[in-house]
């Protein structure tokens, strides 16, 4: 079952931590790990990894299987000690502050075990209870969120008779029964049928915009694709240095219109650089800063009578930089 744990025990000596921010400073927001290491005996899990996450973004955790991504958010979510390096998740240490660390996080593994026996709200008001809510408002925020995550209908009935999507969405209704700063998810789409991972999507991106700091782990690059706003690539336990992986300042925008020459003639008196295709379909490709300049430039063209039919973000950013990566192949 997955759930709050007690904190790991034993000290870290000094000569195996990295230095690390002062106790005393302003506490930092989102996530900083410096140098993390974990292995399980000979078997090195997280051999060495530094990057940030900020808030009110999602930040894609990208690597194949084996690269270390749930062992870093184990360590991250406080349930799991570094051999060297420390984290800070919502400015709060996830060793010497661990119990605060913890608090500040909603953890959603990519299994989620429940007991079967008890129904939605019950389980939900348990873990909002043991994060220290009072019984009744734990109970109501369990009811909130069911609902917000389409599961009203299987509040009251036991756990056993949910898909395993269904309770994929149970999990992500506990990692955030606390209303967390921090939002950790290991494969969090694992299971979902199509309308259930758009959904996720929206959802994650609404977290995003309300402030938090989302970070999502996934081995499928097209499920994070539209959702991501930054990226950290892991590779054999470690971060690998990429563009994307200190965040974007932009992204392609692929545009079409009924038009294409309306839509080039547009494009070139607003000055904005774009890209045709070698198998060119009348789309064309632009840089984009994020939805916002997306929606202000749909509003400009339809303004000026050019007959938009297609703004989407550009699909295979992810895809195409973690193939750049040589990390992988042998």
């Amino acid at each position: 079952m997955s759930g709050p744990n007690p904190a790991p025990t034993g000290p870290i000596s000094a000569e195996q931590r990295e230095p690390r921010p002062d106790d005393h400073q302003p506490a930092a927001e989102g996530i900083n790990a410096q140098g993390l290491r974990r292995s399980f005996g000979e078997v090195v899990a997280v051999a060495e990894m530094t990057f940030t996450a900020p808030p009110a973004a999602v930040t894609a955790l990208v690597g194949p299987n084996g690269s270390g991504k749930t062992t870093l958010l184990l360590i991250l979510a406080g349930l799991l000690r570094p051999d060297a390096g420390w984290a800070r998740v919502a400015g709060h240490d996830v060793v010497a502050d661990n119990a605060a660390a913890r608090g500040s996080v909603g953890w959603m593994p990519d299994v989620f075990g429940t007991w079967d026996t008890l129904t939605c709200r019950e389980i939900l008001t348990i873990f909002g209870q043991a994060y220290g809510l009072q019984k009744q408002r734990a109970s109501q925020r369990a009811g909130e969120l069911l609902s917000q995550l389409y599961l009203a209908e299987f509040t009251d009935r036991p756990a056993r008779v949910l898909s395993r999507g269904q309770k994929q969405r149970l999990g992500l209704a506990r990692a955030l029964i606390h209303d967390p700063e921090v939002l950790l998810l290991d494969e969090p789409a694992s299971g979902l049928d199509p309308r259930s991972r758009i959904e996720l999507r929206d959802t994650l991106r609404g977290l995003a915009e309300a402030g938090k700091t989302v970070l999502v782990s996934s081995h499928v690059l097209s499920e994070l694709e539209e959702v991501y706003d930054h990226a950290v690539f892991l590779s054999k336990g470690r971060t690998v240095e990429t563009e994307l992986s200190v965040g974007k300042a932009s992204r392609s925008w692929r545009l079409a219109a009924l038009d294409p020459v309306a839509l080039q003639g547009f494009l070139t008196q607003a000055q904005l650089p774009y890209s045709i295709g070698a198998d060119w379909d009348g789309a064309v490709t632009v840089e984009l800063t994020g939805p916002e300049q997306a929606a202000e430039l749909l509003r400009a063209a339809i303004g000026a009578g050019v007959p938009i039919c297609t703004v989407a973000p550009a699909a295979g950013q992810l895809e195409a930089a973690y193939l750049s990566l040589d990390e992988d192949r042998v």
